[in-house]
Order: C-alpha cells, then sequence, then structure tokens
C-alpha cells in the first residue's frame, strides 16, 4: 500500500509499505478520503512542539480520514463490510510509526464497542471510529472530526442563545468555530482573520469579519461589542493575537486558546475578571449533533472545500503547497 511519511523534519513523500496487520477487534478498511488539517498536519511535518516531543519521524501523517470497511477480525461485532468509518488510520508498520496514519490505502478500525462489552482496556481511544450514514459521502465525512471537534469545544466552553463570540483565526477549525457558535444560538459572532477568508467567514456565520492587518482591526472587534464579548476563542494560538483577544471580553467572560501557534509563550495577563477555558473537547460526544446539523442544511462543505477538487495521495505536497499559498482551506486528498 501507499501512505504519505513523513521522513524527516520537513520532508514528506508518499512510499510503498506493507499492509497493517489486524487484530481480533479490528476491522481493516480500504481509506476513501482525508481532508489536510492546516494546523495539527503542518505542526507534525515541521516537528514542532508538542508533537515532536512524543512522536518522531519516520511517521505515516493524518488524522481526518475516512475508510470503508473490507475485513472484519474474528471478535468484531459493530462493524459490518461495507460500512464506513469516520476518524480511521494506519497504525504502525514495522519501524514507521503513525502519526494517526490516515494519508494511506489501508487502515484499521477499532470496535471499541465490543472490546467495551467485553471488558477490555485499550478502546478508549477509539470511539472517535464511528459508522457514517449512507446519506452522507465520504468526502464530506472527512470535515466530520474538524466539526465534532470544534461542537464538543464550544459546548463544552458554555455557548448558548444570545451569547456574542469573537473568533480569532479563519482557517478550517476557525470557521468551524464560527459555525458551532450560530448553531448554538450566537446572536453577534466577529471573526478576526485573513482578508481573503471573509466571504467564507460571512458563509460560515459570521456577523462580521475584520482583517488582521488592518491598523484597526482589534479597534474594529471591540466596536462590534461595545460592551465586550462573552467568549473569545483563539483558533490560531499567537501570544499577540491572544493578549488582543483579552483585551476584548467583557467582565466575567470566557477565553479559550485553541491553536498551539506559540502554545509555550502565551501569557494570560488580565485587566479585568475573566475565566480561562482550558477543558478541550471531546470529539465523539457530538456524533449525532454534527449529523443533525449538516442534515439540516446548518454546516455547509463549501465553506471548506470543492469536494469535486480532490488530490491524489501522491500529489499531497501539492495540496500542502495549496494551504501555504492560501489558495484552499482544507484539501481534499483521496486515498483510493
Amino acid at each position: 500500500m501507499k501512505a504519505a511519511i513523513v521522513e524527516s523534519a520537513g520532508k514528506l513523500a508518499v512510499r510503498e509499505l506493507s499492509a497493517p496487520a489486524m487484530g481480533e477487534y479490528e476491522a481493516r478498511c480500504g481509506m476513501l478520503y482525508g481532508s489536510v488539517c492546516a494546523g495539527t498536519d503542518t505542526h507534525l511535518i515541521r516537528g514542532d512542539p508538542p508533537f515532536c516531543h512524543w512522536l518522531k519521524p519516520p511517521f505515516i501523517l493524518g488524522h481526518e480520514s475516512i475508510g470503508r470497511v473490507t475485513e472484519t477480525g474474528a471478535k468484531v461485532r459493530n462493524f459490518k463490510p461495507g460500512d464506513v468509518i469516520t476518524r480511521v488510520g494506519c497504525p504502525a508498520v514495522g519501524p514507521i510509526a503513525s502519526g494517526w496514519g490516515g494519508f494511506a490505502e489501508t487502515g484499521i478500525a477499532t470496535d471499541w464497542r465490543a472490546m467495551q462489552e467485553d471488558g477490555l482496556d485499550g478502546w478508549q481511544g477509539k470511539t472517535v471510529q464511528q459508522i457514517l450514514p449512507p446519506d452522507i459521502s465520504p468526502a464530506v465525512g472527512t470535515l466530520f472530526i474538524t466539526w465534532r471537534e470544534t461542537l464538543s469545544y464550544v459546548t463544552r466552553m458554555g455557548i448558548g442563545p444570545n451569547a456574542s463570540v469573537l473568533v480569532i483565526g479563519s482557517g478550517g477549525n476557525g470557521l468551524s468555530f464560527v459555525s458551532q457558535a450560530r448553531n448554538l444560538g450566537a446572536s453577534r459572532i466577529c471573526l478576526v482573520g485573513s482578508a481573503n477568508r471573509a466571504k467564507e467567514g460571512l458563509l460560515a456565520g459570521a456577523t462580521a469579519a475584520f482583517d488582521y492587518r488592518s491598523e484597526k482591526c482589534w479597534e474594529r472587534a471591540r466596536e462590534a461589542a461595545a460592551d465586550g464579548y462573552d467568549f473569545v476563542i483563539d483558533a490560531v494560538g499567537k501570544a499577540e493575537m491572544t493578549l488582543e483577544g483579552q483585551k476584548c471580553l467583557k467582565t466575567g467572560g470566557t477565553i479559550g486558546i485553541y491553536g498551539l501557534d506559540e502554545g509555550g509563550r502565551i501569557v494570560l495577563e488580565p485587566d479585568r475578571t475573566f475565566t480561562f477555558y482550558g477543558g478541550g473537547y471531546d470529539e465523539a460526544e457530538t456524533h449525532e449533533a454534527v449529523l443533525k446539523f449538516y442534515r439540516a442544511g446548518r454546516l455547509n462543505p463549501a465553506v471548506w472545500f470543492d469536494a469535486k477538487q480532490a488530490f491524489a495521495l501522491e500529489e499531497i505536497g501539492l495540496a500542502f503547497e495549496a494551504i501555504r499559498k492560501r489558495e484552499q482551506i482544507k484539501p481534499l486528498i483521496k486515498l483510493h
């Protein structure tokens, strides 16, 4: 099988590997599509902290991939051949580690429910491997990973009806935070991001979008919520932007730092009382809610990509180049 492997810091290549072994609680999957996570995948390729502390090259890249079951182990009872599964990846193959392993032609899904029912450990991290209903295309299914993570995050953060929300960052995650805040009933959703993403921001549900390069960006953002924002989400994780975001909060508001660009250098310098949200998310808990929002037309894939414009696995380098040039937000990779 072919797989996209980070061979060393900054070097990504597509190589032939042996297919992964399958255990008795596992299902072998033919991988269908994966989408690029501009943040995490780029950090992994470069070898940035915190990932470099626990994951060393060479490893198989990708964590937003969808696979179809082709074969099941002897104790699998909740998956069957033909099922389409979210968040499938290839485990380690010989000396090649797994960086979730989604950009590969073959992946392994775990029947975590069967393991749980049988009283075994090791299923806890596999709950993200959920069956995708037949009415959801596998290409769109790649977006479920981002949609589930961000919906869980904003729900746990406490965003609800009539909230005012400021989202910092107009990448795939930032735009998803905008849509999910809207889905939870927020009435004012302002986006600070790139000028060329304003259209997507408004399509995602923002009530206003501000260019972070503009001299008066933060002044305009504060004016849009004169009494301050109930919630600020920094989807980038840059120290300067986080500091500006804190200044936009109302007294008693909540800020969450989701991005990792400068995680070790961010400082909280409150000149008012606010809450720092550090509770993270549980992607699996929002699977059904994301299905409901998507079927209701409240999550629009066109914000993130054109499903008709997919890169072949061998062209994955071009996908990352499209991100670097800001030509695409979440390039789609066709794995088979």
